[in-house]
């Protein structure tokens, strides 16, 4: 028999104590915490319902509008409204714990909104929504830039760009055969911004320096049309923001570019006291016709002096960086529709036909682009598209090529949406960075 005090039974003694004390503790907390949970619980999930029910109750509405005029809304509207209705049926309203109910609901509230800036308003409610609302006044500004193929050119204005990372590049479409590349940025306006310490002015501005600084228009060609190694400039107001303010950004550009870079610059739509637009610009200054053989631009305007006095900037051209366009309009989108053909004539027909100028589409401007070597473009400008989108465009065009004999290819957009572009904005880190007064 062993003398041993310390046996196995008092070693464990303490284990089994500790073991107890756990499983008392652990029924009392359980009672306990559910009673200081109910009233956390039930107050999350009546906002979580509320919040749904407010969606659900836009969706039917939107829907019964759309019923009764699909003609009135855009083919990306109705696609985001019935986006909505699905993340709304499939919200996991009864498994609170599942990890996906965050995301569920921030993708419900992105989409909430890109809607509501489609459709030209904002669900402002309360003094608190309308202190976020003004935080999320977006202002967009689309660059054409004469040049695709030389990319230390193109990295060298997209470094600049990146300088001022509250007005961050959101898209950025090349095409090697026009030689063109257009940036999309996407940026917070203040409700009375600064327009000079503007981030999206400045960013817009570095990258325009850059531009001078690494492109030669004199040794460029392609078969786009160019005014300027930056071609065209344009401010569009997004998510709540006025016509007026990307104006006064767009206007504080041009009066820089027009002096410190000394480029002609010329203003259109909102930004130009008379509202003067873009085709009659570019008409003047002689953009729509091919200045070499064939269908090809080389360089820019040729005379040293201009027909158009310039709004801003000298009345002389410097041949290698030609002159800039800038304007502020509301959202515009840009669909091309591809012609399978090598008749120039023809497409031109289809072009003028589908265009309002022809007395095609309203709120449709159209040119024929060549596109290589047995393509033609008919490159459009939808200046209305929740009117007349790209879906219509497609079919006039199939329609008119059918009457010439020609076959068409799939058309496609040049840039995001503008859901699109504030749902990108609005989930990028740029987003929460502070508004510049």
């Amino acid at each position: 028999m062993s003398d041993d005090i310390f046996g196995e039974d008092f070693l464990n003694l303490e284990a089994t104590h500790q073991k107890e004390g756990f499983e008392e503790g652990y029924r009392d907390g359980l009672v306990a915490g559910k009673e200081e949970a109910k009233p956390t619980g039930v107050k999350t999930g009546f906002e979580v319902g509320e919040e749904l029910g407010f969606y659900r109750g836009c969706v039917d509405v939107w829907n019964s509008a759309i019923r009764v005029d699909p003609t009135r809304f855009t083919h990306r509207v109705q696609k985001a409204v019935r986006q909505m209705e699905e993340m709304i049926e499939k919200y996991p309203i009864m498994e609170p714990e599942d990890e996906s109910v965050g995301d569920v609901m921030e993708a419900l509230r992105l989409k909430f909104r890109a809607v509501c800036a489609s459709l030209g308003f904002s669900a402002v409610g309360d003094e608190q929504e309308g202190e976020k609302m003004l935080k999320s006044m977006l202002g967009c500004c689309k660059v054409y830039i004469s040049e695709s193929r030389n990319r230390a050119a193109l990295e060298s204005i997209e470094r600049a760009a990146k300088l001022f990372s509250e007005a961050p590049i959101v898209n950025k479409f090349e095409d090697e055969t026009y030689n063109r590349v257009g940036y999309t940025l996407v940026s917070t306006l203040a409700p009375k911004p600064s327009v000079d310490r503007s981030p999206l002015k400045m960013a817009v501005l570095a990258m325009v320096k850059a531009a001078f600084e690494t492109i030669d228009l004199e040794s460029h060609c392609g078969s786009h049309p160019r005014l300027g190694v930056v071609d065209h400039i344009c401010f569009h107001p997004l998510l709540g923001a006025s016509l007026e303010q990307v104006a006064g950004v767009a206007n504080s550009l041009a009066a820089e570019v027009g002096s410190s870079l000394q480029v002609p610059t010329f203003l259109y739509g909102a930004a130009h006291e008379e509202g003067r637009t873009l085709d009659s610009v570019r008409r003047e200054l002689g953009y729509f016709k091919p200045n070499s053989s064939g269908e090809q631009w080389v360089g820019g305007p040729k005379s040293d002096y201009l027909a158009l006095k310039p709004d801003k900037g000298p009345p002389q051209v410097t041949q290698g960086r030609g002159v800039i366009v800038i304007g502020a309009t509301r959202w515009v989108d840009n669909y091309n529709v591809p012609v399978i053909s090598t008749d120039i004539a023809a497409v031109r027909r289809i072009a003028k036909r589908v265009s309002g100028r022809g007395g095609g589409l309203a709120s449709v401007q159209a040119m024929a682009l060549a596109h290589g070597e047995s393509i033609i473009e008919v490159a459009c400008n939808l200046l209305e598209p929740e009117k007349v989108g790209g879906d219509r465009v497609q079919l006039e065009v199939e329609r008119l090529a059918k009457e010439e004999g020609m076959r068409v290819g799939k058309g496609y957009f040049t840039d995001f949406s503008q859901e699109r572009l504030i749902e990108s904005y609005l989930k990028s880190d740029f987003s929460t960075n502070k508004m510049c007064f």
